[in-house]
């Protein structure tokens, strides 16, 4: 549980230090920050689909604390057959989308390094629970597809 609270925290952080309301998180051009704009727009509502996508997909076997619960199954398609954790790169793009919007940028700076902090908590204790649970099934898997960034090629 320490890895989601260190989560829950970075979206404390980015809400709690806001900038004044609609000055840019730096100064870059209006054509720059309107490019910046478009995309914080596109990374909140990506983050949705990602996560809804996701969830959808593990159904039941989605939780909070890192558990298997009965008949669980080792999930490798849909987003899962893309990375192996998307619910974090959807959480990671809804802390940029929000930091972007609203922080100051020290804040989301310090944010960012806290989220990869208790993701990588999270990923780990996960990934120990399937590597038990599914043996050489979960390893060749985790071979296969990356554990948060979509490769840009795929091998032949």
């Amino acid at each position: 549980m320490v890895g989601f609270a260190a989560i829950c925290v970075t979206f404390v952080i980015v809400a709690l230090w806001r900038r004044e309301r609609f000055t840019p998180i730096v100064q870059l051009g209006v054509p720059i920050e309107i490019a910046l704009k478009a995309a914080t727009i596109a990374l909140g509502f990506g983050s949705v689909w990602i996560n809804l996508a996701a969830l959808r997909t593990l159904g039941k076997q989605w939780t909070v604390a890192a558990k298997l619960v009965e008949g669980h199954r080792l999930v490798t398609e849909g987003l899962y057959g893309v990375v192996r954790h998307p619910i974090y790169d959807a959480n990671f793009m809804l802390l940029l989308a929000t930091g972007l919007a609203f922080s100051r940028l020290c804040a989301l700076l310090l944010a960012i390094l806290l989220f990869w902090i208790g993701a990588a908590i999270r990923i780990r204790s996960e990934e120990k629970l399937l590597r038990e649970a599914f043996g050489q099934e979960f390893e060749a898997y985790a071979r296969r597809v990356p554990a948060l960034f979509p490769r840009l090629h795929r091998d032949s």
